[in-house]
């Protein structure tokens, strides 16, 4: 069965594509461990069982929650609240006693502290069934984790272990009418008190699991610029036992086209009672690094639904018979379904490939945070880990939530007529597929931060910049003797900074070839805007080609990854070049 073919995947990825070698030593310095681990061995072989009774719980319990769910509903709002339907209380009741929301929290509050991988493979786990439940339940650990990062120990103490127990959760509060992405333009007000708290005026829309009970709240203090540098961020509880009332209001939940069982809400906020986080006027900075985070998670969630729904695709196929032989072995929908699992097998590369990255990312800023002290060998991971997070980051959101929906309606393809009625989950799937292009960011904004890093790379360093290029020439391969597939991606790379640098030099003009380092020495706010318009397209072409570096990482360890990587090459390599057309056309 695919099943079995998909769990094949990610057994070998878990087993040898993350850095477990530098990641256990962070959670266990020491063996035997306080958990009775003995070593390493002992350690990962609990992450597997915890991951597999995720997976069993989530093949069965929320697969049929995600049904109804999609019928009924998430809950009511009424009087100025949040009502959880049936089906939603019992995913998370037993969502607690599996203790899924205490995964990565640390065990001072009652968490179990695994690593952050451990609760990616949660959010991917669930999305493969329901995308709504794996999205409600993330906003129960994310919470804790902001709470832990940027709160006091007495907040923490208080709301953390609530938030375990499934007692209490949240939400991000950004977008407002007419304020999206550009958050400068947010108008909720807070107002400094005698006491030091503040109270908010204002309303934000779109906010998912806005009843959850505590909120982060993207603010301006009077007085401050209608900038970025304005903003603050405030922690807010919807109950204040000393205030009358609810602190703020949960005033509608929007009806959506698909994530059916996610509240999507309108708050209001009438002179809500909020504490300071941080510093004023870093509200933008705190918030940024947690999108950050958020992002790779949709990337991770969407990988859960693109195999959901190949998955529904691939066994309908086999036992769906035309013309005298199963669907699944006619040339052209065998040519589709096999790309696609190409395609969903190569993203699931990428993103654990940045999982890994992106859990040494975290656990060493923390350990920085509370030791202030790394050794030189933790320094120099931290700073490879941050680039390669960062670098990351919009790819997999931008390219694992496109795959998503294109993934999705092929598998209603798949269907015929029968992918169109509702009896049969691909056109669920495809429905939620839009969720995750939106929210948190939409593909376009990811594509303009995946613009704004190269940019700045070429611009901070442009000597390196073209070096790397000539680096990574095919010709460097014969001097070390490499695998034909290191041969053959340095080739793509090559093919793909050349064809970038002649875009860029055409569209941005600069005007000093010696002092790129400097922007007007680039080009003028118009060129630049020429170089945008090729936002997307450069996404892509990122994308391809670090999933391209990572299939090469693989074959080279594991000779049974090398198919994975030529097929995958074969299916981008037309793509890629029409990239590189579309911007010789239009540059």
């Amino acid at each position: 069965m695919y099943q079995s073919q998909n769990n094949a995947e990610w057994n070998w990825l878990i087993q040898n594509a993350v850095d477990w070698d530098k990641i256990i030593p962070l959670y266990y310095p020491e063996f035997p461990s306080e958990e009775g681990f003995e070593n390493k061995e002992d350690a990962l072989a609990f992450y597997k069982e915890l991951i597999q009774s995720i997976q069993d719980w989530s093949e069965t319990s929320v697969k049929e929650i995600g049904f109804e769910l999609d019928e009924k509903g998430a809950g009511i709002v009424k009087d100025g609240k949040t009502h959880r339907s049936q089906a939603l209380e019992k995913l998370i009741k037993e969502a607690t006693e599996l203790q899924i929301f205490g995964l990565p929290i640390k065990k001072t509050y009652g968490g179990l502290e695994t690593p952050s991988f451990l609760y990616l493979m949660m959010l991917n786990l669930t999305a493969r069934y329901c995308m709504s439940s794996s999205t409600l339940l993330a906003f129960y650990t994310s919470i804790a984790e902001m709470i832990d990062l940027y709160c006091d120990e007495e907040k923490a103490k208080e709301f953390i272990p609530k938030i375990i127990n499934g007692e209490i959760s949240g939400s991000m509060n950004l977008t407002e009418p007419g304020c999206g992405s550009d958050l400068s333009m947010i108008k909720t007000s807070a107002t400094p008190q005698k006491d030091g708290s503040y109270l908010l005026n204002g309303e934000k829309i779109f906010i998912t699991n806005g009843g959850g009970g505590l909120a982060f709240v993207l603010a301006k203090v009077k007085g401050a610029p209608d900038t970025l540098d304005g903003l603050s961020m405030f922690f807010v509880k919807q109950n204040e036992t000393d205030i009358e009332g609810l602190n703020y209001r949960v005033e509608k939940t929007e009806e959506k086209m698909g994530m059916h069982g996610s509240f999507t809400t309108v708050v209001t906020y009438d002179n809500t009672k909020a504490s300071l986080v941080g510093k004023e006027g870093e509200g933008f900075k705190y918030m940024l690094h947690l999108m950050n985070e958020a992002r790779i998670c949709v990337g991770v969630q969407s990988l859960g639904g693109t195999e959901g729904a190949l998955e529904y695709a691939e066994n309908y196929a086999k036992e769906r018979v035309a013309f005298g032989k199963p669907v699944s072995e006619l040339p052209l929908m065998k040519r589709i379904l096999a790309d696609c699992r190409v395609e969903q097998d190569a993203i699931r590369a990428l993103c654990v490939d940045t999982m890994s990255w992106f859990d040494l990312c975290q656990r060493l800023e923390k350990k920085k945070k509370e030791t202030g002290d790394l050794s030189k060998e933790e320094s120099i991971t931290l700073k490879k880990a941050q680039a390669w997070t960062r670098r990351r980051t919009p790819l997999i959101k931008f390219y694992s939530t496109e795959a998503y929906v294109d993934i999705s309606k092929k598998a209603v393809q798949v269907y015929g007529g029968y992918g169109f009625i509702k009896e049969y989950p691909v056109e669920r799937y495809h429905r939620d597929s839009f969720g995750p292009i939106l929210y948190e960011g939409t593909s376009q904004v990811q594509a303009l931060m995946a613009l704004k890093d190269t940019l700045k790379q070429a611009m901070k360093d442009p000597k390196s910049f073209l070096s790397s290029m000539f680096m990574s020439h095919p010709s460097t391969s014969l001097l070390k003797g490499e695998k034909v597939e290191s041969k053959k991606f340095k080739k793509v790379y090559f093919a793909f900074k050349k064809n970038l640098l002649t875009l860029m030099l055409k569209t941005l003009k600069p005007q000093e070839i010696n002092n790129l380092h400097k922007l007007k020495a680039w080009s003028s706010e118009e060129n630049i805007e020429r170089l945008m318009i090729h936002a997307e397209t450069i996404c892509w072409a990122l994308s391809y080609t670090d999933t391209l570096r990572v299939l090469c990482q693989h074959a080279e360890k594991d000779s049974s990854r090398e198919s994975l990587f030529h097929e995958y090459l074969t299916l981008v390599e037309p793509r890629l070049s029409a990239i590189y057309k579309d911007w010789e056309v239009r540059s």
